[in-house]
């Protein structure tokens, strides 16, 4: 398990992967940002790590690669659902569900569980039929 300082960095790294999918951040998208990240203990340290990736100009994969790796090595915890509908918001608010946008969630999506599920499998926590 990592850090949570950690975790929430690697929030902040996703969200910022989903905001520049597209090729641009809008302000739209910035003032959701702000306003979801608010609602959460972690927010703060998320939305540091956000900054941080955008002033650097971290390439969509870099921050994305960084994310899902430090996810996984952290394993499941519910603070993934609510980092999930951030990420579904953001893709959202401007003109829509943007299909690059969509395309990074669903993905990140996909890896997540998949990783998940083999890690269950491989030390037999898959119940058999």
């Amino acid at each position: 398990m990592v850090s949570q300082a950690r975790l929430h960095d690697a929030f902040g790294e996703i969200i910022y992967a989903v905001a520049i999918a597209d090729g641009l951040i809008q302000e739209e998208e910035l003032k959701l940002i702000d306003e979801k990240l608010a609602q959460f203990s972690w927010g703060e340290d998320a939305k540091w790590s956000f900054n941080w990736e955008r002033k650097k100009e971290t390439q969509l994969k870099e921050a994305y690669l960084k994310a899902l790796d430090t996810l996984k090595e952290n394993g499941p915890t519910k603070s993934y659902y609510d980092l999930i509908n951030i990420l579904e918001e953001v893709a959202k608010v401007s003109d829509g569900f943007e299909k690059k946008e969509g395309r990074v969630i669903s993905i990140f999506n996909k890896s997540l569980k998949s990783h998940f599920l083999e890690f269950l499998d491989e030390n037999g926590l898959v119940k058999e039929d």
